[in-house]
């Protein structure tokens, strides 16, 4: 095993700031413009405190910084990752992909959810939220304060919502990986120190070189 060389980690960190600067940016060149927009066209968006317009924006730049700083982590890590560990990493994309290949639609829909349960999640959130804040905003009967308490109300009951669905969407993928562990071994340890010996053998043999042939007079 090879344990990461100071200047490895420096290069994962710049690589994990680099792309931590690239998801603010982004979240705010999305943000910003959007709530400039809504400034201009929105008479509710304007009645809004300073605050929560804020918050709307923080809301979007959080998840990109979380996540553009972490793929170029996992970007950079995989760059170094040589020999035993890349054929391993191949071998295991290529099974992945032909198991994915075999699935039908439905399944193909639910291993998609499964993996992306998060983005599911606060995507759904997110949305219920915006409609929520939507109807609320509409309501001509009520002052801008009973409004920004009526959508919170409604923020704090989409979530208890949210959370409910999510663990009885956790709940159901434990008992399905516990239904199928036999068929989920790891074995990609013993893969790799095959991989391994394979590569020293080859080290091992001799290189055979042409010899010349001899000079006729």
């Amino acid at each position: 095993m090879k344990l990461a060389t100071p200047e490895e980690l420096a290069a994962h960190q710049k690589a994990t700031l680099r792309g931590a600067i690239e998801g603010i940016l982004g979240g705010l060149a999305f943000s910003l413009p959007a709530s400039f927009y809504f400034q201009r066209t929105s008479p509710y968006y304007r009645a809004l405190p300073p605050h929560l317009k804020a918050l709307g924006i923080i809301m979007v730049v959080g998840p990109c910084y979380a996540i553009q700083a972490e793929r170029r982590g996992v970007q950079y890590d995989k760059s170094t990752w040589t020999g035993a560990g890349v054929l391993e990493l191949q071998r295991e994309e290529n099974v992945e992909l032909s198991r994915w290949n075999s699935l039908d639609s439905r399944e193909k829909l639910k291993d998609w959810a499964a993996r992306n349960q998060y983005k599911l999640i606060l995507g759904s959130w997110a949305a219920s939220v915006a409609v929520a804040g939507t109807i609320v905003m509409r309501n001509r009967h009520q002052t801008v304060a009973q409004k920004v308490v009526q959508a919170r109300m409604w923020a704090q009951g989409l979530t208890i919502g949210v959370l409910i669905g999510a663990g009885v969407l956790t709940q159901s993928q434990r008992a399905e990986s516990a239904a199928n562990h036999h068929q989920r071994v790891d074995h990609s340890w013993a893969n790799i120190i095959q991989e391994e010996e394979e590569a020293e053998r080859q080290s091992k043999v001799p290189r055979l070189t042409p010899s010349k042939a001899p000079a006729t007079a």
